[in-house]
């Protein structure tokens, strides 16, 4: 039986690797084991190692990599010095590594300095900031490619990859987006004791990049989203250094009663939260991937996300109060349509990548990887 070990740092990657964990677990060639770390840990943001406790107790091993305010270099080291421990007592046949977070680059980087296979899900994305230098690194650390699309298929080639390891099978959570198991919009109203009517959804992260207006970023985005007079349902950001700046910002909008703020979500209530929405805002993918396909108007502000693929519906503007007020009123009674959903898979990403994993071949991969060299036309 082989050992299967996913790491998880975030309660976005977890959302999208639950439908390949749960492929795996149901699976009678195949072991789970679950690497739970990074912001699953901190109670800040909602202690979200329980959501995954409760999904898959069994499998689940917890490391405390960081406290709040590390710097991410200590959390790259702190990673590989607790994952390496694991690996050495556990000895998985796999390690199967998701985007562009530090913990997937730790993941890469101690899985192959110990020669297991690394499986990296949704490289060869473009996102723009430290997270497209993580995503590439982590891929080149990577012997297996679990990709969304051709484009980034031909990206991995351009890097090097060899054809034979890097497979198509879409984003795993448009498996969970199509699925017929999500909350209805009452029930996720009534966990979360929410009352709108209208809402719109804010997920903003700081960008590490531009941590120099940062805190002027976030004045403008807020004063804007309170002068234009709509109901919001605000999540926390992500970990990254910058985020307590957000957090003191996100202070002035405890007593409005147009906000309700948590530190986290489930992400399928996410899903149904968001599918309902009159628009999203802030500068998530979210508002690139899993709103367009909701036909979901999104409100990019920002460049964070400026070398994604951006669909219809996708309004991109600077921190300017005018501007981002103007987008939230044009935004009012678009519908997107479904226009990303063949760009990003149908649904069927478990299935694809447990038949690779069923493949004697692909155990046959070897962990000394080759570059694989293209003609460069002059």
């Amino acid at each position: 039986m082989k050992k299967i070990l996913f790491l998880t740092g975030t309660r976005a990657d977890f959302g999208k690797l639950k439908p390949l964990m749960y492929s795996v677990e149901k699976h009678p060639d195949f072991e789970l084991q679950i690497f739970v770390t990074g912001m699953h840990t901190m109670a800040l943001y909602g202690n979200t190692q329980l959501e995954v406790k409760k999904a898959f107790n069994n499998s689940v091993h917890v490391f405390y990599n960081q406290h709040t305010g590390e710097p991410m270099e200590d959390t790259l080291a702190n990673t590989i010095k607790g994952l390496s421990r694991y690996l050495h007592e556990n000895r998985p046949d796999m390690l199967v590594i998701h985007g562009d977070r530090v913990e997937a680059l730790a993941g890469a980087v101690t899985g192959a300095i110990n020669n297991i296979l690394v499986a990296h899900i949704e490289g060869g994305e473009r996102s723009g900031t430290i997270d497209e230098l993580i995503r590439h690194s982590a891929s080149k650390m990577s012997h297996l490619h679990f990709v969304s699309n051709d484009e980034a298929r031909n990206r991995l080639l351009q890097m090097g990859e060899a054809p034979e390891t890097v497979h198509i099978i879409g984003s795993p959570d448009y498996d969970v987006m199509l699925s017929s198991n999500l909350p209805d919009l009452k029930e996720v109203f009534r966990y979360y004791q929410l009352d709108f009517s209208r809402y719109g959804v804010l997920l903003y992260h700081p960008v590490t990049t531009r941590l120099e207006t940062l805190s002027s970023d976030t004045s403008v985005l807020i004063d804007s989203l309170i002068e234009s007079e709509r109901n919001y349902v605000v999540i926390y950001p992500n970990n990254d250094e910058g985020s307590p700046i957000i957090l003191d910002y996100y202070q002035v909008l405890l007593e409005n009663p147009r906000f309700r703020i948590f530190p986290s979500m489930r992400f399928e209530y996410f899903l149904t939260l968001l599918r309902h929405a009159d628009h999203i805002i802030g500068n998530s993918s979210a508002g690139v991937r899993e709103a367009p396909f909701y036909g979901v108007p999104a409100i990019n502000v920002g460049d964070r996300q400026n070398c994604r693929f951006i669909g219809e519906g996708v309004f991109n503007v600077p921190f300017n109060k005018a501007e981002i007020l103007a987008a939230i009123e044009s935004s009012q009674g678009i519908d997107s349509g479904n226009v990303t959903c063949e760009y990003f898979g149908s649904g069927q990403s478990a299935d694809k990548f447990i038949q690779c994993l069923s493949n004697p071949r692909t155990w046959t991969i070897d962990t000394q990887k080759l570059f694989m060299d293209k003609e460069v036309l002059s």
